[in-house]
């Protein structure tokens, strides 16, 4: 999978507030910043905070056809729920990201990677509340090379607002927790 010129087909999926929408928009931001074509594709569930939301974000080096990931190469977890519904859909060969401290499923399919972090436990443990998404960007980064160093770098500045920039320092300290997970 560490092979940057395949077509990245991501799914990010957890409940409203996790910060999956932040996290499929810097890796989206990570592959525009390295001049891929990208697209970033939010779903939500009824209820927004507490409820599902899940993002698609592609990733190529030709035109994206759809902006909708229905077979992900990619699938990250943030909890129970979105795993028992997308686990079955990652085609084979794929990468599936579990925080695993909120997940305590093991994948069962011996034709994907599986890696297993505790990204909300690590985000507690090192004063990131709320940053465990970007630990798993982080361990994302480290496994498949989606973009550059530099791209993802630019990525998080690109993505912080102005008015939340004291959180800028967080962010890049939970990418390098992730590489290290």
């Amino acid at each position: 999978m560490s092979n940057p010129s395949k077509d990245l087909n991501i799914l990010l999926a957890g409940f409203g507030g996790q910060g999956v929408l932040f996290a499929g928009k810097v890796i989206a931001y990570g592959g525009l910043m390295d001049n891929k074509e990208i697209s970033w594709l939010p779903s939500y569930g009824p209820e927004m905070r507490g409820g599902t939301a899940n993002c698609s974000v592609c990733i190529s080096d030709k035109p994206i056809g759809s902006p909708l990931v229905v077979t992900p190469n990619v699938f990250v977890a943030m909890n129970l729920p979105s795993f028992d519904r997308f686990i079955d859909a990652v085609e084979p060969g794929g990468v599936v990201l579990i925080d695993s401290y909120l997940i305590d499923k093991k994948v069962e399919r011996d034709d994907v990677k599986a890696f297993y972090v505790p990204a909300t436990k690590l985000a507690e443990e090192n004063g990131l509340k709320g940053g465990a998404n970007i630990i798993l960007i982080g361990k994302l980064f480290h496994e498949i090379g989606f973009c550059s160093a530099e791209a993802l770098d630019k990525a998080i500045e690109k993505c912080v607002p102005a008015h939340k920039s004291h959180l800028m320092s967080n962010n890049k300290k939970a990418l390098e927790i992730g590489m290290h997970a």
